[in-house]
């Protein structure tokens, strides 16, 4: 699995992720930033993600839902607010109404994603920080953390299908 660790820090409002992949950085890259490769891995298993929209530059946004097994779709955005291609994205990553505007009442979260060299692979390494404790314990309750994990689970067998 992936996913090398998860911490979350209630004072901080924050969760954070450590991920490592026996690929290089560029093509981790692609994972993150071209959207048909999101849509292979980007939510938990069950759970297909649709982006669309993309526009991955400094103040551009990402828009995308998730379909539920039972057809419920479950929108979500980036704000993108850095690109540093292949090192680093930054983002406001948060839920969405039906028009793929930010939800009323829902948490958002200041999103940075740093990819570097790793034993012959990729570390991606991303912290999330909510505007309140209670922001993130709402994540939490609704299973950020498992979801995250099975998430870069599918990144990880998308790599070996690839590889094949």
């Amino acid at each position: 699995m992936p996913v090398t660790d998860i911490t979350t820090n209630s004072d901080e409002r924050s969760i954070a992720v450590t991920c490592d992949f026996a690929a290089p950085v560029d093509r981790i890259w692609d994972f993150w930033t071209d959207p048909r490769q999101l849509e292979r891995w980007f939510g938990p298993p069950g759970y297909p993600l649709t982006v669309t929209s993309h526009d991955l530059r400094d103040g551009g946004r990402v828009t995308y839902y998730m379909t539920s097994p039972e057809g419920e779709k479950f929108g979500g955005y980036w704000d993108v607010t850095s690109v540093e291609p292949t090192s680093r994205l930054a983002y406001v990553d948060g839920f969405a109404d039906a028009e793929g505007n930010p939800a009323e009442g829902m948490p958002a979260g200041d999103t940075v994603v740093e990819f570097t060299e790793h034993d012959g692979g990729t570390r991606v390494s991303s912290t999330t920080v909510y505007g309140s404790a209670d922001d993130l314990q709402k994540v939490l309750d609704m299973g950020m953390e498992e979801g995250l994990t099975q998430a870069v689970g599918q990144l990880d067998e998308a790599l070996r299908a690839d590889a094949a």
